[in-house]
């Protein structure tokens, strides 16, 4: 059984999702607790979802507008502190260099005690936004955001290298910390509903999520639950 980690000197946490909404699937009850108790949550948006619809009165221009104002609104419900919009193209994320320096930067900017993204190392994990945003922003953490050399020229605009004490992977099939959201369940709901062009009503949605939630919690002393994995930097 594992129990959520306590860390009085974790006090701000960035998530690095793929897609407007990846947050509040995989992790809302969290951010929503660690918000209430005072901790502060940075998110970085990777792509604006301008390819994610089935509605073909979409275009991209309008989807990635309407998603945007969206997930601006389930921050706001959830207490997140800021929301930084890359806008990468949705469907066609690369973990090269280029992306890594990019969040290499908003590492260096925002200097996080903990990072948590997609797990890029799950077996068969199918969206490839999912993947190359878990991939760069792992490489991103260590060494490249922690030593000088690394992005030189950030130092000239004042960016300074950091360290990240943790990175935390969602959807992992090997989590090893269970987050109690029995309490913020209903937040992570209210979040969701926000995002309108995927959930639409959010018809039998909280029942889906709470089962999946019971699941996650079943050997905790508590009824609802996130997992995550944890990898804990070297010095």
């Amino acid at each position: 059984m594992s129990e959520p980690v306590e860390e009085p000197t974790h006090q701000t946490y960035m998530w690095v999702v793929a897609h407007p909404d990846d947050l509040e699937f995989s992790s809302a009850g969290t951010v929503a607790r660690f918000a209430k108790e005072g901790k502060r949550i940075v998110l970085i948006q990777v792509t604006s979802g301008d390819r994610g619809t089935q509605d073909r009165t979409f275009t991209p221009e309008v989807l990635s507008a309407a998603r945007e104002e969206e997930e601006h609104e389930a921050a706001r419900r959830l207490g997140i502190a800021e929301v930084v919009y890359l806008r990468e193209p949705d469907g066609a994320v690369v973990a090269d260099l280029a992306l890594r320096e990019r969040i290499t930067k908003m590492i260096r900017t925002h200097r996080p005690d903990v990072i948590v993204t997609h797990d890029p190392f799950r077996p068969y994990a199918l969206h490839p936004d999912h993947r190359a945003v878990g991939t760069a922003t792992h490489d991103a953490v260590y060494p490249t955001a922690r030593d000088h050399l690394c992005f030189p020229d950030h130092l000239a605009s004042g960016l300074e290298p950091h360290r990240t004490a943790e990175i935390w992977y969602f959807g992992t099939e090997s989590p090893d910390i269970h987050i109690d959201i029995t309490d913020t369940f209903e937040d992570k709901i209210h979040a969701l509903k926000a995002h309108k062009t995927q959930v639409g009503d959010g018809e039998g949605m909280a029942d889906r999520l709470r089962g999946f939630s019971t699941e996650l919690a079943k050997d905790q002393p508590f009824e609802l639950a996130e997992a995550f994995k944890v990898t804990k930097m070297r010095t």
